[in-house]
This record gives structure tokens, sequence and C-alpha cells, in this order.
């Protein structure tokens, strides 16, 4: 086995180092046995606790990788469903006000240009011809 005195070395040098994938599953079997901990590991070849753990999520035998595990009661997916449907609901509704906004900003348009008479200023006020015209009305 190597010795750690044969891996002292600056924190420069120590970036530059290898260990080969045998090695490196070696120490992940060692690890999964309980043979050697993480922090001796470290501590005998001077290695982060990240280099470490991402050598056990590469080689170990023991972890699943990149599976997850959802565990949903059947209230939990319906009420998902029903939440997802209102969503629907509350944006076609949304959507139709929109046409119905854009519907009367284009009416208002049309009849400014057709009577002359600026609507948009005088929204909240009475028209030139006596009308009263507030947002109540035009809704």
């Amino acid at each position: 086995m190597a010795r750690k005195e044969q891996f002292l070395m600056t924190v420069g040098e120590r970036r530059i180092r290898f260990f080969s994938e045998e090695f490196r599953k070696q120490k992940v079997k060692e690890i999964e046995r309980n043979l050697l901990s993480i922090s001796e590991l470290c501590k005998e070849y001077e290695l982060s606790r990240t280099s470490i753990y991402n050598w056990i999520y590469k080689y170990s035998t023991m972890q699943k990788k990149g599976e997850i595990i959802r565990v949903e009661t059947e209230s939990d997916t319906r009420k998902l469903l029903e939440l997802k449907e209102r969503i629907k609901e509350l944006e076609r509704i949304v959507g139709q006000k929109q046409i119905l906004i854009d519907f009367q900003a284009k009416v208002i348009e049309l009849a400014e240009e057709e009577y002359k008479v600026d609507i948009k200023k005088k929204l909240g006020g009475k028209l030139s011809s006596g009308i009263g015209l507030t947002e109540r009305n035009i809704e």
C-alpha cells in the first residue's frame, strides 16, 4: 500500500495528481465494505471529501444514480389534477377577458376616429354631447 509520505505535496502539485480508475474503484469498494472511512482516505492521500464523494457517486455499486423516488398518496395526485384543471380554467378566463379588453380598446379607437372626440381623456368626465361616460357605463 502507498504511504502518506509519498503523497506529501503542495496544493498546486496535488491538483495535477491522477488516480487510476482501478484505484478509485478499489477505494470505493473498501469504503462500501467499511474497511476504510472517508475521513481516513482523505487524510491518507490528502484528498478532498468532494473528490471522494464524486468517486462514490461514479463507482459505487450500492448507490442508485439519478433515480428519484416520488411517493404520493392518491389524494395528493387527485389534488394535483384538480389544481391543473383549475389553472386551465383560469387561463381560459384570463384569455377571454384579454380579448374583451382588446375589443373595447379597438371600439374606443374607432369611435375616436369616427366622431373626432378624445374618449380616453374624457373617460371619467362628460363628453361634449353631455352624455356621462364612466368606466361603469363602458362595461
